[in-house]
């Protein structure tokens, strides 16, 4: 059952010890962008099987340092956005952190919503890389030939397109450990 969420309303502008502070919620994602909590709903089934699936695959292909988990927040100076998959120190997730911080966190991915294209695209890009999170994927699941899956590794305080494929392709991931797999994986039916 879902909780209510309580917080004093109305505020101009939010910070993270307030997103901190709010309570566990069930079936929606709160995000702290720009100072304003942005709240989703629960994804279509083909993003949550998209993220299920790169979990995975990246989860059999992580070094044991290193754990792999979907929707968890990355908490910067001011914001704390919520990647739909992200990489972290082991330690530090397997101690029950709330959060990782910027230097805890190897990779992100973001599978594109239509409803939040101008965040997948350009926000949430803009603040994984000012704060130096090394590797970033966007996927989509939509156009020709999906999923279409880019990766970024960041230059220069920006992030450069290293790598991209569509299904029935090869991708090939070498930052935060070596990967290799057929975008089609992400999302249809299980290979028999």
């Amino acid at each position: 059952m879902a909780v209510p969420l309580e917080v004093d309303l109305p505020r101009d502008h939010y910070t993270v010890e307030d997103w901190l502070h709010l309570p566990e919620t069930v079936g929606q994602r709160i995000e702290l962008i720009d100072g304003s909590f942005v709240v989703s709903p629960t994804p279509l089934s083909t993003h949550q099987l998209c993220a299920k699936r790169l979990v995975r695959i990246l989860d059999d292909a992580a070094s044991h340092d290193l754990e792999v988990l979907e929707a968890f927040g990355v908490r910067t100076a001011n914001e704390v956005p919520v990647p739909d998959v992200v990489v972290g120190d082991a330690d530090v997730i397997l101690g029950g952190a709330t959060v990782l911080l910027p230097e805890q966190t190897h990779l992100v991915a973001e599978i594109v919503s239509p409803s939040h294209r101008q965040r997948d695209y350009h926000d949430k890009p803009r603040i994984y890389a000012g704060v130096g999170i090394p590797t970033f994927l966007r996927i989509e699941l939509a156009g020709i030939a999906p999923p279409y899956v880019e990766v970024f590794h960041l230059r220069d305080g920006a992030y450069t397109l290293v790598a991209k494929a569509n299904a029935g392709q090869v991708l090939e991931l070498t930052q935060p450990f070596p990967v290799v797999f057929d975008p089609a994986r992400l999302v249809g039916r299980r290979a028999a």
